[in-house]
This record gives structure tokens, sequence and C-alpha cells, in this order.
């Protein structure tokens, strides 16, 4: 038997990413997509979604992060000048970027920071990097690189860099994107510029650590870390390659190359087993078979048009051998991962509908919650579906926010929510809403 002090030792060492009932980062405690909360429901009331508070918000894609009772979202209060929600139209104009903490139980703001951030990018309504909180600190990246460090209780500065200085690089053209990844003392960023597309750095002081990687931009791809072949590898998605580092030092161990269209690199790379899956706009896709003595890779298969899926804005999940992901059309697919074959396509998550036309880049944000799913629409429904191999189950849906965004000439609402707390939180440009999912 254990004694006491070993006991106190053990939680005393447990990392604060760890814990399954706050939602810390973009995807979750794991950045997977995963909620571990018992007793769901798996209806909604017939009057529909049980709110429990909503809160005036500004514009941005940022989803919140939860932890320790509260509540981080990343917002942007406009000045003069038009969205330019055109692939090909940098808008420019002056506001603030803005984290507000809030109180999980009633919304309430406890602080906020702010600071003055003109822009100069396409679908400019805000930040797009949920807050990453752990041990009393909260990381944020602007849309325009600043990288911030702040006391997750007072909002008081720790530190914060200007990366497009300090690296002489620039915004991509939809911004920075890519939700800052912790591992233990280090924070790694993608940033961009020669050598730099990837940058770790002390999490506590600010100071660089390493930085790696050239390519012809830094991509909108979140970093994630996986053991594959008895090494941590530290695998990210460039405008060019997918590339696998050693998370210590920088080094690079592998890289294969993916090209996206508009160097769309936007999914983290998903993997099951020793296969890795990518995908993107342009109708490009991998699986890559990773060696499991080393750290090495050779592709699969790669998609095209009539196989695979090629996700836009969201990243897919798999489970026992299927990909479950939004393709660029806007279907739900189910797909093979050992082989890119189709078995389904489902439209409902993202129109609504059972049959439909294409829908560009139609977007739904998937959760797994024990045998089901939860699935946040770009229309403002919120869905509870069960997913398997023989097809989409539509188990309930209800509308909790409005769509407030413009893209393809629909209205959307293009942010990942966060589940904890038996709730979901979700936001939209003009508010966020805190909704009760406990049975």
């Amino acid at each position: 038997m254990l004694r006491y002090s070993s006991w106190i030792f053990i939680v005393l060492t447990l990392p604060t990413l760890s814990f399954a009932e706050d939602w810390p980062q973009w995807m979750g405690p794991n950045r997977d997509g995963r909620w571990n909360e018992t007793s769901t429901i798996d209806q909604f009331p017939a009057e529909g979604a049980k709110i429990l508070w909503r809160k005036p918000l500004a514009g941005g894609y940022a989803g919140p992060a939860v932890a320790n009772g509260k509540v981080y979202v990343f917002d942007y209060v406009r000045g003069e000048g038009k969205l330019g929600n055109s692939p090909n139209v940098r808008a420019k104009f002056n506001g603030q970027e803005r984290l507000l903490c809030l109180d999980a139980k009633t919304g309430e703001k406890l602080w906020e920071y702010k600071y003055a951030c003109p822009y100069e990018i396409s679908y400019a309504s805000g930040p797009r990097c949920t807050p990453t909180v752990i041990d009393g600190l909260v990381y944020v990246l602007g849309a325009e690189g600043t990288l911030s460090c702040r006391d997750a209780n007072t909002g008081s500065a720790v530190w914060s860099k200007e990366l497009k200085k300090e690296y002489n690089t620039k915004s991509p053209t939809w911004g920075f994107c890519s939700h800052p990844l912790v591992d233990g003392e280090k924070l790694i960023c993608g940033v961009g510029g020669e050598g730099s597309t990837l940058v770790a750095f002390d999490r506590k002081t600010g100071k660089e650590l390493w930085k790696s990687v050239t390519a012809k931009e830094q991509g909108y791809c979140p970093p994630v870390i996986y053991t594959v072949g008895n090494t941590r590898q530290l695998i990210h998605w460039n405008a060019e390659n997918i590339t696998s580092l050693d998370p210590e030092t920088g080094k690079e161990y592998w890289s294969e190359k993916l090209v996206p269209q508009y160097d769309m690199s936007i999914m983290s790379p998903r993997l099951e087993g020793n296969y890795l899956f990518a995908g993107g706009i342009g109708f490009v896709s991998a699986c890559l078979e990773l060696d499991t003595s080393k750290p090495a890779a050779k592709v699969l298969w790669k998609g095209d048009r009539n196989s695979s899926v090629c996700p836009v804005n969201s990243t897919p999940i798999i489970e026992n051998g299927l990909i479950y992901g939004i393709d660029q059309p806007g279907q739900l697919r189910c797909v093979e991962l050992k082989t890119g074959k189709r078995l389904w396509e489902a439209y409902e998550p993202t129109t609504g509908k059972k049959s439909g036309r294409p829908t560009n880049s139609g977007t739904t944000f998937l959760v797994k919650n024990g045998d089901k799913f939860f699935l946040f629409s770009e229309t403002g429904h919120l869905i509870i579906a069960k997913l398997s191999p023989n097809g989409y189950e539509e188990l309930s849906r209800a509308k909790i926010l409005e769509p407030t965004n413009e893209c393809f000439g629909r209205d959307v609402v293009w942010s990942h929510p966060a589940f904890a707390d038996k709730c979901c939180f979700a936001r939209n440009d003009k508010e966020i809403v805190c909704v009760s999912l406990g049975k």
C-alpha cells in the first residue's frame, strides 16, 4: 500500500493539462477532440437547449478555453474598415485584440487584457487561436503575431513577443492561426521566416530555446506530439511538407511533401497506431505509415477528388481505423484510414439537409463523448449524433448561436467550442454562450 506522502507526491506531479473536466486548450486536454465527461444528454429538451448564460463578445474565430472555473476567450474590438471576406483581399483597419476572463458559472467578467492591433489579413473578424491555460498561466497568439503570456488569475503581464518583428516574417494571408503547444517547460509556436517555421520558447520567460525548418510559409496547422518508433516526435504540417522534429532540439527526423492549395495547411495531422493522416483544400490528403522502430515515414496512400477526405477548417477524429471528417465540399465523410476508401457521406451536419449540393468550405467541429459525438455546425446548431461504419445517425439538435460571419455568400460561425463542467461553451462574433449538457 502506498503511504500518504506517496499519494501527495503523485497528485502534485500530475500535469494540469491532463484534467479531463477542463478544456484548457484547442480541441481539449489532449488536443484530440475527446471529452471524457459522463452522464451527458442524448437528447435536447423539447423546448431547446438549456442556456445557462449569454454574454456579449466582439469578433473572432478563436474558440474558448475553460480551466479552474474560468473561461478564457479572445476577440477583436474593430475600428473602421471592411472585413474583406475574400481569399484575395487583405483588410486594413485598426482595432484592439482582447483577452477576456469570465466566471464559468455566471459568465461575469473577471478581468480583461487588450492592446492596439492593426489588421491587414483576409477574413479579419478577429484572432484565430484558442488560449492555452496551464499552471496559472494563459498564452494567446494574435492574428498579427503578438504572442503573450499572462497570469491566468489576474491578467497581469508575464512576457510578450512580436513574432513578425523578431523573426523578420509576415502574417499569412489569413493571419497567425497555429494554436501554440505546451510541452513541459516549452511553448512551441508556428512563426515563419528563415529557419523559424517552428520556434520553441521557454514558457515561463519567453526565451527562445530553438528554431527549425524553412518553408514557403508557416501554414496554419497546430503542432502536435506523438510517440512512435520509440521516439517522441513533434509533427507539423507547413505549406509544403509534413515534418517530424525532435521536440527537445528542433532537429528534423523526416519530411514528406504535401502541398495544399493557397498554402492552407490547416488541420493538425491525426495518428492512430502508426498511421498518420493529413488533408486539406485542393483535394490534397495523405496517409503516412510511420516506422515502429525509429523516427521515419513512408507514404501509404495519397487521396484525390474521388477518395479520402480533405478538411478545410476542422480537424477530423480517427476512431477504430476510420476517419470522420468534413470534406472540402461540406460533407461529413467516413473514410478507411488504411486505404482512403470512402464509406459514406452526410450533409446534415453542415447544412441540416439529408441531401444537398457541395458547400464550399462547409464546416462542422467534431467532439467525441463516450459512444456519441457532439457536432457544432457552421449554422449555429449543436448536434448530438452517433457515427459508425454504417452511417450517420442524428439523435438531436438545437440552435445555440446565430451565424454572424459571412463566407461564399452564406452566414457561418467558424469557432471550435469548449466542453467542460457538463457544459458547452461556444461563441460567434457577438456573444458567448454556455449550454448545459448534463443529464
